[in-house]
């Protein structure tokens, strides 16, 4: 998390469509981004993660947890989610 996580957050088309996909939604991806650690990850970029409480099935299995993974990159004015990836367990 950083302090300057009041620039707005735009999803790529890309990300947008992983949404549904992989079951999470944009509110969540925001709230992962305002508040969780930032780490670096690959080609510049930037990703945090975050628990959150699910207990319910997801593709015919229940979970009791999904994690939200939003990967994204800091620019000047805004933060840019490339792509968001979702664990069950």
């Amino acid at each position: 998390m950083k302090d300057d996580v009041e620039k707005p957050i735009r999803l790529t088309q890309h990300a947008k469509q992983q949404l549904s996909y992989r079951g999470t939604t944009e509110e969540e991806v925001k709230d992962t981004i305002r508040t969780c650690k930032w780490e670096p990850a690959e080609l510049n970029r930037m990703e945090c993660r975050k628990n959150l409480r699910y207990d319910k099935n997801w593709n015919d299995k229940h979970y009791r947890t999904k994690q939200v993974q939003p990967i994204f990159v800091e620019e000047e004015n805004e933060i840019v989610v490339v792509t968001v990836y979702t664990y069950y367990f």
